[in-house]
Parts: structure tokens; sequence; C-alpha cells
């Protein structure tokens, strides 16, 4: 059986090779936003095929790669990656804001946040915030602390991606769902980072206001 090792293009990013694989068979591969973070995975494509991949370790795979290209047998193979929406919060309109203003704006919403234990990266004026839940359970926790100047929606995975670094992709992709305890910190460069220390800073005796899968809240005591 033939193991892929190497990215031979994208037909996303390269018109040339999207020009290529016209009029050839191609067999899609779908890969999970979890298996996409992997350099080794048992790619299994639409045809049913089995596609065993190994690259080299830290290659972050993108939809459209192209992983196998055989013009004489009229045949390729690419990696289609299916990523969940990402809650795009902006902070843009605080800018014009006094200070005052746009530090409680921030507190709120990081009380806002961190009392879900959403997993976030903080990129410039925007906060990334994977979906790890229902979008309306997310959605209903928004417009409930109502942060007025902060504007917020959900977007596709893949139109987020071009605008992060591979770490990044990796924390609001990879752990989505597996470290649903994260909390948000962020630098001064605004580069955003997770603390995975669980409770740790948290009253044991202290209510938490949480959200159940309709949007109702309810309180949790730690």
């Amino acid at each position: 059986m033939t193991v892929y090792t190497e990215i031979l293009g994208n037909i996303n990013r390269d018109k040339e090779w999207a020009q290529k694989l016209e009029g050839l068979e191609v067999d899609y591969v779908m890969l999970d936003q979890w298996t996409a973070q992997k350099s080794r995975f048992l790619g299994k494509g639409l045809t049913g095929e089995e596609y065993p991949v190994a690259l080299k370790r830290h290659t972050q795979v993108v939809d459209g790669d192209v992983i196998a290209y055989d013009p004489e047998a009229g045949r390729a193979v690419v990696l289609r990656i299916e990523l969940s929406p990402v809650l795009v919060i902006d902070l843009n309109a605080l800018a014009s804001q006094d200070t005052e203003t746009i530090i409680r704006r921030s507190v709120e919403l990081g009380h806002a946040i961190g009392n879900q234990h959403w997993p976030a990266v903080v990129k410039g004026t925007k906060v990334y915030v994977p979906l790890t839940v229902d979008k309306k359970v997310m959605l209903s926790v928004m417009e409930t602390h109502h942060l007025e100047g902060v504007e917020f929606e959900f977007q596709t995975g893949i139109d987020i991606i071009p605008f992060l670094a591979p770490h990044e992709i990796r924390r609001l992709f990879g752990g989505a769902g597996h470290e649903s305890h994260s909390h948000i910190h962020a630098d001064p460069n605004m580069h955003g980072h997770e603390h995975h220390g669980h409770h740790d800073h948290h009253d044991h005796g202290t209510p938490h206001v949480h959200y159940d899968e309709n949007g109702n809240p309810y309180e949790h005591t730690h």
C-alpha cells in the first residue's frame, strides 16, 4: 500500500494546481478538524479507498492539499477539511471609546467567556471562540450579557484559517471540545494563549452561571 508523505500542492491557493486537476478523476479525503491537526493518519476517500498519510512532523494540513497526482492515470487525491464554525467577537468599535469604557467592556467580555470555560484566541481587536456547544447557546450567552459596542457573529472555519498562525489554528480547531475548561488570557502583544489549570483560581463556594443546551441559565457551584 502506498504511503503518502508529502503535500504536492493546493487547489485553493494555487490556480495552476486547480487547472492540473481539471478533467481528472479526483478522490476527496474528508477530514474532521481533529484529524487535520495530525501529521500521520489513515484517510478514507469518497470512493472508499484508504490513504495512509505520514507527513513530516508539525506539517499543517490545510483544505485543498493534494497528496497524489498521476496525470497518466488521470487520478488525483485531495484533502478536504470540515471545520466547525467560529464565534468571532469584534472589539474594533471600542477603539473610539474612552479608556474606562474599553476596560469595562473587555473585563465584562472576559467574564462572559471565562465563566463558560470557552477556549479563545485574541488577535488584534478580534476574539475567536471555537464552537464547543450549540450555536444558540453561545449566542444566548453573548446576548444575555448585552455588551454594548461589541459585535459578534459566526464565521466558517475555512474563512478564519488564513488570518491565523499554525499554533492559533491548533488552539481553535485542535482543542475545541476536548479542553472545555480552558480560560482566555492575552499577552501585551495581543496574542491569545490558554491557561489549563482547571478551577485553580476559583473560589470553590462561588456559584457560576452556565447555560444548558436550550440556552437556559443555571447556577453551578465549584
